[in-house]
């Protein structure tokens, strides 16, 4: 069961580069496509992390967020190797390794995540972000709600 879950991981990485590759073959830097009232594509390049953490840190956060990618898709794995059939839990997981591994891919490949997806309301804006992000944010929530759920083994509660 392990590699359904590796492959939706994969699926995960393939969607996501297809669209950064996309993106940056259509629009140059910083250029802005409005979509809706709401939404608008853009090319945008952040080399920290969620929000730009770090993003002036002066490059080590390309090292720094690359190995924590790494150690953290090891132990998805070994988690997934291990709990393959909780279906919610290896869902979560899976997208949560597929977004970590596509946004991996753009910092060894150029130094930054390319973002393009970028939401407002008025003149306030939400930090541009992609596809790998949102896969992580959604197994995020995943893992959330796998964590309310009833266990039929787990300790009795008092």
């Amino acid at each position: 069961m392990l590699n359904r879950w590796l492959w939706l991981s994969a699926l995960v990485i393939v969607f996501d580069q297809s669209s950064k590759l996309w993106i940056t073959n259509h629009f140059a830097y910083g250029e802005s496509l409005p979509v809706l009232g709401i939404f608008n594509l853009v090319l945008a390049h952040n080399t920290g992390a969620a929000f730009s953490f770090l993003s002036d840190a002066g490059g080590m956060q390309r090292w720094l967020f690359g190995s924590i990618a790494i150690v953290v898709s090891v132990w998805i794995v070994w988690l997934l190797r291990r709990h393959s059939a909780q279906t919610l839990f290896a869902l979560a997981l899976s997208l949560i390794l597929g977004g970590a591994l596509g946004n991996l891919i753009d910092r060894i490949a150029y130094g930054y995540v390319v973002d393009f997806l970028s939401f407002h309301w008025g003149e306030h804006y939400f930090p541009a972000f992609n596809l790998a992000d949102s896969a992580i944010t959604c197994g995020a929530f995943l893992m959330i709600l796998d964590s309310f759920k009833e266990r039929k083994h787990g300790p009795a509660a008092g």
